[in-house]
């Protein structure tokens, strides 16, 4: 199968190499972890595949595609088109992703308006009735608060359904879960979950927080000082892992057990539980 998305990369600010031949596949609804410690070049590969990196001026060699098309070296206008409606991205902030001056409603409206000519009056049902999908108020009253008037986790399944707007083949999350409390993340995970499972958009689940993989991905990537340690299917790399530094993670998470076995173990069990209720509605892919 041919990949949806295929990098190659590497990242350069001046001389200092960040990312070195960084090599990654997405295939079309497939839901990919990348996973290291803070400073492992995460979110950096996050920013090259949205080609953001340019914007810090840093320097990107290598390849990344998306579908039949090159990012690396496409222009600024090419790839302003490519953001939002295509390849959506979720960053961990919500406080700073969300302008704190405008009501969900106009930034909900500005991100439609964006890459449809569709007036947003034809939109705006269809955008209230995917909030629930995300544990969200579906109703007016939520859409005219102020990001203030709203939850630490609320915020963040904003952006999530934000990202999802225009239903992108790819979905980027950067670290969604990172300040949030155990319960609120879990329910960020499951607007993730939905995104992947029932509409097939494909995600690039970027986390340090290694217990929370398998509950969304089949397949995750290793980082370490810029480079891959390890890639594979989650289940194999977590419960027989091949590189020191992967077994140093999963023993962080589960001291003394077969790897994360006990964690795959309980997402079996809730996925065959949720089968028969999935319905799968593919995104474009252009």
């Amino acid at each position: 199968m041919t990949p949806l998305l295929s990098i190659d990369v590497s990242v350069h600010y001046g001389a200092k190499t960040i990312l070195d031949r960084v090599c990654l596949e997405v295939l079309e609804g497939e839901a990919v972890a990348v996973v290291g410690q803070s400073g492992s070049g995460k979110s950096t590969l996050a920013l090259a595949i949205l080609g953001l990196i340019g914007w810090q001026r840093g320097r990107v060699t290598g390849s990344i595609r998306f579908g039949a098309r090159e990012l690396v070296g496409a222009k600024e206008r090419e790839l302003r088109r490519l953001r939002g409606k295509e390849i959506g991205l979720v960053l961990q902030s919500a406080s700073s992703a969300l302008n704190p001056a405008l009501r969900l409603e106009t930034q909900f409206r500005e991100a439609w308006q964006a890459h449809s000519r569709v007036p947003w009056r034809d939109q705006r049902d269809e955008t209230l009735s995917r909030l629930s999908r995300f544990e969200l108020p579906a109703s007016d009253e939520f859409l005219h608060r102020f990001p203030r008037e709203i939850s630490i986790g609320q915020a963040q399944r904003v952006l999530i359904a934000m990202a999802l707007l225009h239903r992108p083949a790819v979905l980027v999350a950067d670290e969604p879960t990172s300040a949030l409390d155990p319960l609120t993340a879990r329910e960020v995970l499951q607007s993730l979950r939905v995104a992947n499972q029932d509409w097939n958009t494909a995600l690039v689940y970027i986390t340090h927080d290694v217990a929370t993989v398998p509950s969304l991905c089949t397949k995750v990537a290793v980082m370490r000082e810029g480079r891959i340690e390890e890639q594979g299917a989650c289940v194999e790399v977590f419960t027989h892992p091949r590189r020191e530094y992967t077994r140093t993670l999963v023993e962080a998470v589960a001291p003394g057990t077969n790897g994360l076995a006990f964690l795959f173990e309980a997402t079996a069990a809730s996925r065959s539980a949720a089968q028969a209720n999935v319905e799968v509605v593919g995104p474009k892919v252009r």
